[in-house]
């Protein structure tokens, strides 16, 4: 809002501006003797020593120095998730909708519930997880979460036996069946693992 830019990713969830560059102080006029022809030899001497110091042990990451201005109401995933579903999926015209939730986009997931239960109920027909860090208990989820959970989403985790195979659960929440491999990042489709994210499927039918 403000900027004509639409920022999605919870994990950048602040805008980087330059820092204003700290004013230079002029040196001070220096009485001297010597001849003005001998004092500018000297003065280019000392500008090609620092040079030369600067481009041997310069830090590029420090000349783009920046500042971090968090973006207002999406400060963590789980605000960035709260503001997305009120400013966009509950104002969408679909009436159906499917998500997939994976790492902590699961977490965030349980959280949005316990802040609008009636509304993701009445939304979201299916949830699919993929290696989820989210935990019923931990974060108080009521038993209707729970129940809904276990009726409405599956979680794959990272396991060697074959895709779908049921696995052990930890928490009553949702079954959680294997994906078919150990690597988060086939897991996810994710060119980096364990990045969390959240995919909202949008349909009109």
């Amino acid at each position: 809002e403000g900027y004509g830019v639409m920022v999605l990713n919870p994990n950048e969830n602040h805008l980087e501006v330059e820092r204003p560059a700290k004013p230079t102080p002029l040196p001070s006029p220096e009485v001297s003797d010597e001849p003005t022809e001998k004092r500018e030899r000297k003065v280019d001497r000392e500008s090609k020593k620092k040079r030369d110091f600067y481009e041997k042990y310069r830090n590029p990451q420090k000349e783009g120095e920046t500042e971090q201005i968090p973006i207002r109401e999406n400060g963590s995933p789980e605000e960035h998730l709260l503001y997305v579903w009120d400013h966009f999926v509950s104002n969408a015209a679909a009436r159906n909708v499917f998500i997939v939730a994976h790492s902590y986009g699961g977490l965030s997931l349980v959280e949005l519930m316990s802040q609008r239960e009636a509304q993701v109920k009445d939304r979201v027909c299916a949830v699919a997880m993929t290696d989820s860090v989210h935990n019923i208990w931990h974060q108080d989820a009521s038993k209707s979460i729970q129940e809904w959970l276990q009726q409405h989403c599956r979680n794959w985790v990272s396991s060697p036996e074959p895709l779908d195979t049921p696995v052990e659960p930890m928490l009553p929440d949702c079954p959680r069946l294997s994906a078919g491999n150990t690597l988060a990042a086939v897991i996810s489709l994710s060119s980096q693992p364990n990045q969390p994210f959240i995919f909202f499927f949008l349909c009109t039918n």
